[in-house]
């Protein structure tokens, strides 16, 4: 694959920033960082490009809290410069990103999240008789950086692009080997990136298609236990070989179903949300309620809450449904 070059004047130039702050605005207009930042627009993308041109990196400000979601997680959340900062980033590498691909890698793809994979999940399932579901052990955490700049290398020639990468990959956690942060859009892009290989050691190498990967879930449906024990292995060796990551494993018949993505995934008929996302369902739906009793929240932002819950179950349905 060819790598892209050519890429630093399209990222500082002052188009590309002004699209970078409308999106990392999007939908926190009214937060206090926003504002300030936008009451002088023009100069604050100013002081952005003067900074990219120095070569100085991003400011490195964030917000680390834990969430529960459903296992406790840390997110750092960086500061609003820092985030358009990654939008104007991302606005010139996502496509070359996206090129690195393959068809059935989900995550952070337009067109391509969650219910897309629960469909391929869906369709893989009625066709094997047995799966293969992994995922890895504290990936984000696990991440080489080393292996990630290599990788980085392959796909982009650009070399104050490049540095700038490499300072947004060292910028958590200074002076460690490993991890990005949870709660940044390049590290998400990152993370994805970083499992290209092994979908490619699976598509291509081992010839498998039946094959569905999203972040650091992802699963391999064959059509017999033997060959299902033997991926079992394979990936497992290459992950930690040519990755450094530990997988988690459980191979089954597909007629028992499979956990995927906060959904079981059956043989036979659409997926449905698994127990853990339906107990989390009902504990937002009553926690919204609760706060409407308290006074907390007004019927316009509870019914806006619901509403939003009814339309992921909805989307869910509609979106694993045999015929998807």
């Amino acid at each position: 694959m060819r790598r892209a070059g050519g890429l630093w004047p399209q990222l500082v130039a002052r188009e590309n920033l002004r699209l970078a702050f409308w999106k990392a605005a999007r939908g926190v207009r009214r937060s206090s960082a926003v504002q300030r930042y936008a009451a002088d627009l023009e100069g604050s993308l100013e002081r952005l490009a003067a900074r990219l041109e120095a070569g100085e990196g991003p400011e490195g400000q964030t917000v680390e809290f834990h969430v529960r979601d459903p296992k406790l997680r840390l997110i750092s959340a960086p500061c609003f410069p820092d985030r358009v900062l990654h939008h104007a980033v991302m606005n010139v590498c996502e496509p070359v990103f996206e090129r690195a691909h393959i068809f059935h890698t989900y995550a952070c793809r337009p067109g391509k999240g969650q219910f897309a994979a629960l469909a391929a999940a869906s369709r893989f399932a009625r066709g094997h008789g047995w799966f293969v579901k992994a995922d890895v052990r504290k990936y984000f955490e696990s991440i080489d950086r080393a292996r990630l700049r290599a990788q980085l290398r392959r796909r982009v020639k650009d070399g104050r692009v490049l540095a700038l990468l490499d300072q947004l990959t060292e910028s958590w956690r200074p002076g460690t080997e490993r991890g990005l942060p949870i709660g940044s859009l390049t590290s998400q892009h990152f993370a994805n990136l970083y499992l290209g290989p092994l979908d490619r050691f699976v598509t291509e190498r081992r010839r498998e298609g039946a094959y569905v990967r999203y972040m650091d879930d992802f699963a391999v449906w064959v059509h017999a236990s033997e060959t299902a024990v033997e991926w079992t292995a394979a990936l497992r060796d290459y992950a930690s070989e040519h990755l450094g990551l530990e997988l988690k494993i459980h191979a089954n018949r597909t007629a028992h179903g499979m956990d995927f993505l906060g959904h079981r995934v059956r043989a036979q008929g659409p997926a449905r949300a698994n127990r853990r996302s339906r107990v989390r369902f009902a504990r937002r739906v009553w926690a919204v309620e609760r706060a409407l009793a308290a006074g907390e929240l007004t019927e316009a932002v509870a019914q806006q809450r619901l509403t939003s819950l009814a339309a992921f179950v909805h989307q869910t349905r509609r979106a694993s449904r045999p015929w998807a």
